[in-house]
């Protein structure tokens, strides 16, 4: 089993139901943190005093208060971790049970696990742990199909960046042209037309107010 690991949770509800099942698997040592800043300094001390952390377990939303943070998000410490510490392993546990975002975190990240809270969530991060450990990776049957082909949309970086902008309000001239300012490739107005209009089809959407919810409830942006 794990000897040493890092819970990151603002619920300290969640941080104390996890603090138990982490103590059942008799992992040595557990250090529970509210903030994502807080677990990425711990995270680089531990690395700088060669007493690495072995896994990271976060949830992804994290509750803004008077404490201004560099990471605002489980996604962002994850993302800022992998650049770092790509061999720090890293289980999610969270509400979220939308299988985009999980199949995005998977394929960006390469997050070792991803259990859903709730009623056996307690249960099931035990189970993830112990598959982890191994070089398993673990997923809650409601996002099981994160990893199923015949649910992989098509929808690549570049998509994304599209939909972002125009969830920002801009229109399709304007992003042409800041599409061509920072060299983007396609940046033409007919090629942003084009993949759009595929994109609406693709999502079923019925305009582009339509594509950005849609995408947005998918957690892609």
């Amino acid at each position: 089993m794990f000897k040493k690991v890092i819970v990151s949770d603002d619920l300290i509800s969640m941080n104390l139901g996890m603090l138990t099942v982490l103590e059942t698997l008799s992992v040595e040592e557990i250090i529970p943190v509210q903030y994502c800043d807080d677990a990425y300094l711990r995270i680089k001390r531990g690395a700088h005093d060669n007493s690495p952390f072995e896994l990271l377990i976060t949830d992804l939303s994290f509750k803004k208060d008077h404490r201004d943070q560099k990471y605002n998000s489980g996604e962002e410490l994850i993302a800022a971790l992998y650049t770092e510490f790509p061999d720090l392993k890293v289980v999610v546990y969270s509400l979220d049970d939308r299988t985009q975002k999980v199949r995005q975190l998977i394929k960006k990240y390469n997050i070792n696990g991803y259990v859903c809270k709730g009623r056996r969530g307690l249960i099931e991060l035990s189970d993830a742990l112990q598959m982890v450990v191994n070089n398993e990776l673990y997923l809650s049957d409601q996002v099981s199909q994160a990893l199923s082909q015949k649910s992989d949309l098509d929808i690549d970086d570049y998509d994304i960046l599209l939909v972002k902008h125009l969830s920002n309000g801009h229109s399709q001239d304007q992003i042409s042209q800041l599409f061509k300012d920072k060299n983007i490739s396609p940046s033409s107005l007919s090629s942003i037309e084009k993949r759009l209009n595929s994109l609406r089809i693709q999502f079923k959407a019925n305009n582009a107010i339509h594509l950005v919810t849609i995408v947005k409830d998918l957690g892609l942006i």
